[in-house]
């Protein structure tokens, strides 16, 4: 089911895609969802881990290529510590990329959006 997580990235195509580990990646809130799946909000628990929106979600799925770690209490409670963690990981991303020519970067973002969404079946 993979696929349907896809829809997601209309918002957040990019050559790379980082977040803080506490952080969610959603279009819909999970009541959103669950009123509309099931007409049912207080289902939201259950299209929350439907929706696989964590940090660690979209890592096991291949679509988040770093966690950023936060400060203890999370980025809100040291946001100048958040704040230097993540100009830290764009300089370093940055630096990366501009390595890679215009092509290197189309052929690289190519090959990571087309693997999202592929499975195997297990039998």
């Amino acid at each position: 089911m993979k696929a349907d997580r896809a829809a997601r990235l209309g918002i957040g195509v990019g050559d790379r895609l980082l977040m803080f580990e506490h952080s969610v990646y959603m279009v819909a809130s999970p009541e959103a969802c669950a009123a509309i799946l099931w007409r049912d909000a207080a289902k939201a628990p259950q299209a929350a881990e439907a929706l696989r929106i964590t940090a660690q979600d979209l890592k096991e799925l291949g679509i988040l290529d770093r966690i950023l770690p936060e400060p203890i209490g999370a980025a809100h409670a040291n946001p100048l510590q958040a704040a230097e963690t993540l100009k830290s990981a764009l300089l370093e991303n940055l630096a990366d990329l501009t390595q890679m020519s215009n092509v290197q970067r189309r052929d690289m973002r190519y090959q990571k959006f087309r693997s999202i969404g592929q499975f195997e079946e297990s039998r």
